[in-house]
């Protein structure tokens, strides 16, 4: 009887142990909580807003920062001719230095050459049969700020005038410029209205084209018939300023939409501005250098996370470990009082092989302003199954 039953005692013995070696092999999760929100440490400084008009200020990557408060929606002026070249590339992309097609002018070119010139604005001469390629187009509304050529493209894209303008305003809508209409190609009209702050979204997109970024950072070029063209805007190339575009001649002021490149922290950075219903040209140029240097004695660059830094960790119940860390480097653009939130995105894993160290098993997902990136995480060490003692013996159920 005894043997009976240390027989069946030795087999449920067996067969519980066979049963628990067989179980699946449980997943394991991260441990690790960043912050989810930490306020950036300072106080946003007192900006030198212009006495007269409205501005606002960005960072590449962070986007808007600040704003004198009392924007409101005025005519753009030339500034419009940003969102033309945006579209014309978008809609015929050209890489660096191609010239694209070539676009053969006609009488219907001429005669808005010759009435945007009896209505003394800003052209470049024209002939009908002349070729001129995209990339010249460009440069021609761009550079000198000629409005017929700006009609001239929008003819060549679109059909029409009205036609290309849909597409403007369409485009409008696409980046979230609430305060934006379009009611021409070049800005001559009063009804092409926008904001600084609108504008410096608009300029933020545009420089992405690297084109438009290469045409608007050129002191001169040369185009056919018009010859040798210069940049209206005078403070190229000075307080780090790379471009944008210009307007002026309405009665609502003078606008200055502009980039520069600054270094902050020893580190180059790309901060847009734009001031609008200023009284002459020469005063928003003023009052871009003076925000931009204030900009730089503000801004900072802080190395938040270092290359190999722990992030979370795996930790097996059979006693295998690993860290998860961060395969690069983090440097961070900071503004005061801006918040940086941050997320742990790991997933559970099932050692049942080995795991090699450098695997990605995770980002760190942070925000900062508009900047967004997923920071891949990796094991540090590499992790194997448990033996066959542990999944005999395991008391987790």
């Amino acid at each position: 009887m005894k043997l009976r039953i240390g027989i069946v005692l030795l087999l449920v013995v067996l067969g519980l142990g066979t049963w628990n070696y067989l179980r699946p092999i449980p997943g394991v999760a991260a441990t690790g909580s960043p912050p989810a929100s930490e306020v950036i440490a300072g106080t946003p400084p007192a900006m030198p807003w212009p006495s007269r008009g409205s501005a606002a200020v960005g960072v590449q990557n962070l986007g808007f920062i600040a704003s004198s408060g009392n924007e409101q929606a005025i005519p753009a002026a030339s500034v419009t001719k940003v969102m033309t070249a945006l579209v014309i590339l978008e809609d015929k992309p050209l890489k660096t230095d191609d010239p694209g097609p070539t676009i053969t002018l006609t009488d219907v070119d001429v005669q808005a050459y010759v009435a945007d010139l009896a209505n003394k604005e800003s052209v470049a001469a024209v002939q009908a049969g002349e070729q001129i390629t995209e990339l010249q187009a460009l440069q021609g509304m761009l550079i000198p700020s000629a409005n017929n050529l700006a009609e001239t493209l929008a003819r060549w894209d679109a059909g029409s005038i009205d036609s290309f303008v849909a597409k403007m305003n369409a485009r409008a809508v696409a980046l979230h410029l609430t305060h934006t209409r379009f009611a021409d190609t070049s800005g001559a009209n009063p009804g092409s209205v926008s904001t600084p702050t609108d504008l410096i979204s608009l300029g933020m997109a545009a420089m992405q084209q690297e084109v438009f970024a290469q045409v608007v950072g050129m002191g001169s070029a040369v185009i056919p018939v018009a010859g040798t063209v210069y940049n209206v805007d005078g403070v190229l190339g000075q307080s780090g300023i790379i471009g944008i575009k210009t307007g002026s001649g309405l009665n609502a002021g003078a606008n200055f939409l502009f980039a520069a490149t600054i270094s902050v922290d020893g580190v180059p950075i790309t901060f847009y501005g734009c001031v609008m219903g200023l009284s002459t040209l020469a005063d928003t140029f003023a009052a871009a250098k003076t925000l931009i240097g204030a900009m730089q004695a503000a801004l900072h660059v802080r190395h938040v996370i270092a290359r190999n830094q722990t992030i979370a960790t795996y930790i097996t119940p059979w006693g295998a470990q690993s860290d998860l860390v961060s395969s690069v480097d983090v440097n961070l653009v900071e503004w005061p009082g801006m918040v940086l939130r941050q997320r742990l995105d790991t997933r559970t894993i099932v050692v049942d092989q080995p795991l090699a160290a450098g695997t990605q098993e995770g980002t760190e997902h942070m925000v900062l302003g508009d900047y967004s990136l997923d920071i891949p995480l990796v094991t540090a060490d590499p992790m194997y199954p448990p033996g066959r003692f542990w999944r005999l013996t395991r008391l987790s159920f």
